[in-house]
């Protein structure tokens, strides 16, 4: 069955914005830790490497603002005035979601909505305490909605928002391990320092993959190794390879579904190839900074043949 191009598109975006909600949310929360929980506080390094991986550096920039967390987490949750904000993210999530609302269930619409009310009246996020309590009632209810999209049916709505999310979250990934491997380690800090060791666990916070880790390293905590689980490894939902793989899959499903067969499932199935070859100690070698700046790009290009195979545009 076809549905009309502006419902799959809607769908799509829908899937998108809540995983870019939920990824900032995690940022701030893990940015916040490490600047105000860990033995050596990052300061303002944190807080300009956060606004790099979201590419509001020079929105931020542009306001004045020092790079407090106060500043920083205001500006990445609560300012309407730029894209890169949660609270702008959960305004599309909710446009696209009435657009389609006959197409969700009462539950998916209800976890957007209460997402969406968090931030009614809210002028500041106050201290870390605060921030924190307020990324942790986000990550809830983008939790909430994830999961009512897995006891939805299965259908092409479903996989269009998941699609969506499959798409953000490569891109998110891509992004937040090369802003680490060359922008968070301040100048002077030794690798595998206080510091460094703080920041890799940063990450693995912000994708929620510390179990994931110590469940699949053994050696302790070696930035090769979270590049790798980052990258290759396909049990961890938010790498590379696992984002790469569900595209292809859910690509393949609505195939099936819509008759909608093109450019978009041979870019995906292409990329998994290649993915499944992938050697992280080679990308290591050869740039990683290249190769994530690569897959960037082709994501992009994926999404752009996405929005054309199902009419988008």
């Amino acid at each position: 069955m076809l549905m009309l191009s502006r419902t799959a598109a809607a769908l799509y975006w829908l899937g998108r914005y809540v995983e870019r909600a939920d990824f900032i949310a995690r940022l701030v929360e893990a940015t916040v830790r490490l600047d105000a929980l860990s033995a050596r506080p990052a300061g303002e390094a944190a807080w300009q490497s956060a606004l790099a991986v979201t590419y509001t550096d020079e929105a931020f920039a542009a306001t004045g603002q020092s790079y407090t967390q106060s500043h920083v987490a205001r500006f990445l949750t609560l300012d309407a005035g730029h894209p890169g904000s949660i609270i702008r993210c959960l305004d599309m999530a909710r446009n696209n979601a009435r657009a389609v609302r006959t197409a969700l269930t009462r539950e998916a619409w209800t976890a957007i909505n209460r997402a969406w009310l968090l931030f009614q009246n809210r002028a500041s996020t106050g201290g870390a305490t605060a921030t924190l309590n307020l990324v942790e009632q986000i990550k809830g209810e983008t939790r909430g909605f994830e999961g009512s999209i897995h006891r939805m049916m299965r259908n092409e709505a479903t996989w269009l928002i998941q699609l969506g999310a499959a798409i953000e979250r490569a891109d998110n990934t891509a992004r937040l391990v090369d802003v680490k491997y060359h922008l968070l380690l301040p100048e002077g800090e030794a690798v595998g320092g206080v510091v460094d060791r703080d920041q890799w666990t940063t990450i693995l916070q912000t994708v929620s993959a510390v179990t994931a880790y110590r469940w699949l390293y053994s050696e302790g905590l070696q930035p090769a190794n979270v590049i790798d689980l980052l990258i290759s490894r396909f049990e961890l939902p938010r790498s590379l390879a696992a984002c790469v793989e569900e595209t292809v899959q859910l690509l393949s499903h609505l195939a099936r579904r819509t008759g909608l067969q093109g450019e978009a499932d041979r870019m995906a199935r292409a990329r998994m190839a290649r993915m499944q070859k992938t050697r992280t100690s080679e990308v290591i070698v050869s740039g990683l900074h290249e190769y994530l700046e690569a897959f960037v790009r082709e994501n992009a290009m994926l999404d752009a043949a996405i929005a054309r195979q199902f009419r988008f545009i």
